[in-house]
């Protein structure tokens, strides 16, 4: 895997267990942190976002190295 594929990897994994402080705790540690969508909170929830869109590539990367 490339460098970026690990990176926004892990930026979608940060945001899944934010999700999971959510779902079952109620929550949320980027509005904790950055506040209740603050200009910078929304930015991370951006990136977030995109990184996301971005490893929906990786379905069709990862079935042709088969």
């Amino acid at each position: 895997m490339k460098w970026s594929d690990n990176t926004t990897l892990t930026i979608v994994i940060i945001g899944a267990i934010n999700w999971l402080l959510v779902g079952i705790f109620r929550f949320d540690l980027v509005a904790f942190l950055f506040g209740n969508l603050s200009w910078l909170s929304r930015i991370i929830y951006t990136i977030v976002g995109l990184c996301g869109l971005y490893l929906i590539s990786l379905y069709g990367r990862v079935s042709h190295e088969k």
